[in-house]
């Protein structure tokens, strides 16, 4: 049977929010016949004809009135989304046709067409993270959870930046066809790791690269070769020739966050990268990422995460880890 995806563009869309996601279905129909293809593509916007991405590459599109029998509505995003969420004809049509389709998405910034629409009151949402914050000022009424690679709330699907429409195909493509195929696209796309919705949205480094401009990128590359280490202020302050009280305020107004909120971030993340890779015991990780013992870091993945390590590995890690083996290396 086919599953019509129908792709809504706009001009200066980002190209990559819809041909990640684009390639991801039509790679899932490349064994198939193209009469028994169990998906069928189509990429559409309120005019149709040619479309002028923020790259400036045009892609031909179906006026979207004219589009109907749709299974998935994909909402992308890009620098003129909110010019999008502000099209009455765009807006109207998505208000009145998303009940017709059996799942709702969007990719990145896409979300705020989507909450434009009246369509995420009270879901629990997710867009790029750069654009958390000024879709949750923006619509007080939806949800939006600033760390997860997509979420899922009922019908609805919405992804985090970019690549992460990517993610957010292959878990459709894992609904609907099984999770051999939805891996078998993924090695198709040479995607490294097929990343799971509660897996977060970018990395400690990455989020602290700022700051490494402008003068501690030493200091943390120091930091998460000695996360095993006493890393209090003091220790830290040492580090880079500065008093506890001076360091703890330029580094807050460098990063946006005290040391110590940093420090735990970095050891949840060697952490939680341990549980998904690797079949050391809870235990091991703990006393390796510097939590010294189980329980703190338990506490801190409940606090942080809202799950246990233990949980955490049976959603997240290796397959190879299932069965007697995952009970060996939960340490139980």
């Amino acid at each position: 049977m086919h599953r019509h995806v129908v792709f809504v563009v706009f001009p200066d869309a980002l190209i990559l929010d819809l041909s990640g996601p684009l390639a991801a279905f039509e790679l899932s129909c490349e064994s198939a016949p193209r009469d028994m293809a169990p998906y069928r593509l189509t990429v559409a916007s309120i005019a149709g004809g040619l479309v002028r991405t923020s790259s400036g590459l045009e892609i031909m599109t179906r006026q979207i009135h004219e589009v109907d029998d749709v299974d998935t509505l994909v909402v992308v995003g890009g620098p003129g989304v909110h010019e999008a969420a502000r099209q009455p004809q765009l807006v109207q049509w998505l208000s009145d046709n998303a009940s017709r389709a059996r799942r709702l998405c969007s990719v990145c910034t896409g979300a705020f067409v989507l909450a434009s629409a009246g369509l995420l009151k009270q879901r629990k949402v997710v867009t790029h993270w750069g654009s958390c914050q000024l879709l949750q000022d923006s619509y007080p009424d939806v949800r939006v959870s600033p760390d997860a690679i997509y979420e899922r709330d009922g019908s609805i699907w919405t992804s985090a930046g970019v690549t992460a429409g990517i993610d957010l195909a292959l878990a459709m493509i894992e609904e609907d066809r099984g999770h051999f195929e939805a891996i078998r696209v993924a090695k198709r796309l040479v995607v490294f790791l097929k990343r799971a919705g509660g897996q977060a949205q970018f990395s400690v480094p990455l989020a602290l690269q700022e700051a490494d401009e402008r003068g501690f990128e030493s200091l943390h590359r120091w930091m998460q070769d000695h996360l095993d280490k006493d890393l209090r202020v003091e220790v830290l302050a040492g580090r880079v020739a500065m008093s506890p009280r001076t360091f703890a305020r330029i580094y807050a107004a460098r990063t946006g966050r005290t040391p110590a909120k940093v420090v735990e971030d970095m050891r949840l993340e060697a952490a939680r990268r341990a549980l998904e890779e690797t079949r050391q015991s809870v235990k091991e990780i703990a006393n390796r990422c510097g939590f010294l013992d189980e329980e703190r870091m338990r506490r801190a993945f409940r606090r942080r995460l809202g799950i246990a390590p233990h949980d955490y590995r049976a959603k997240f890690g290796a397959r190879g880890l299932d069965g007697g083996e995952a009970g060996q290396a939960h340490g139980r």
